[in-house]
């Protein structure tokens, strides 16, 4: 898969749309608990895109998790938009998500008796708003699924499925859109193609873009790439480039 910047990448904005303070989350594991997250400290700015990467294992999905209010740190806080969601009631919190996060599943996490356009316009329905019919037609064929918006769930292939979660998680045009393992399950003209669309959503539309990939070449289209081993934020590197983030990764597995 070839990646290109088409244009110069713009300054990011100053504002805050995350913040992570000491972030820890561990989990009951047997004897011991298991440490997933270790005191991530880290702050991404409105209109950022940034690319998470370490080892498997080393907390990248339990992070995003966190982040986007799925899960509760077991420390820390978690700020998005300015707001502490870490202190946040489930039913406040299930609010908050609706209207401001966007996250692509690595599952898929689709709706099996809804068809596509109905797993895509889900988070709209459940927030009580009417879907626009213009934007619904633009987002659907950003992503590559005109034609497609009445076959349900099994009728899809795996890439086809990813593009569904990842058109649902843009639908609501979110403040922060965070994405586990996006392209994972597509071929390399559709994962070009995604990215753009996830490009497009930090730098034209200021919103906040955070994904978890394994591939040197998605990371290298962030404006940042961050690196995670045994929980902790070891590194990052800024404008990226597949060579810098290929060698990283190689003495990350050293």
């Amino acid at each position: 898969m070839t990646i290109q910047h088409s244009a110069p990448r713009p300054a990011v904005r100053t504002e805050a749309a995350v913040h992570l303070e000491d972030l820890h989350k561990s989990y009951a594991g047997g004897a011991e608990p298991v440490h997933a997250v270790r005191g991530v400290s880290l702050t991404l700015g409105t209109g950022s895109f940034t690319a998470v990467m370490g080892p498997s294992g080393s907390g990248k999905s339990t992070l995003l998790a966190c982040a986007a209010g799925l899960d509760v740190p077991s420390r820390g806080r978690v700020v998005v938009g300015g707001q502490d969601i870490s202190a946040f009631s489930p039913d406040a919190l299930t609010r908050f998500r609706r209207e401001h996060v966007g996250f692509v599943f690595q599952a898929y996490n689709l709706i099996d008796h809804l068809s596509v356009v109905e797993n895509v316009t889900l988070p709209l329905v459940l927030a009580g708003r009417r879907p626009d019919a213009a934007h619904l037609d633009r987002l659907l064929g950003s992503v590559g699924l005109n034609g497609m918006e009445q076959r349900r769930p099994h009728e899809l292939s795996g890439g086809q499925a990813q593009r569904v979660a990842i058109a649902r998680a843009l639908v609501t045009s979110p403040d922060v859109v965070l994405a586990d393992e996006p392209t994972g399950a597509l071929d390399s003209a559709t994962a070009a193609q995604v990215l753009q669309v996830l490009r497009t959503t930090a730098r034209e539309l200021g919103q906040t873009v955070v994904l978890v990939t394994h591939d040197p070449q998605v990371a290298a289209s962030a404006d940042r790439v961050l690196f995670l081993a045994d929980g902790r934020l070891v590194g990052q590197l800024d404008d990226p480039t597949v060579e810098q983030v290929t060698a990283r990764m190689i003495g990350l597995g050293r």
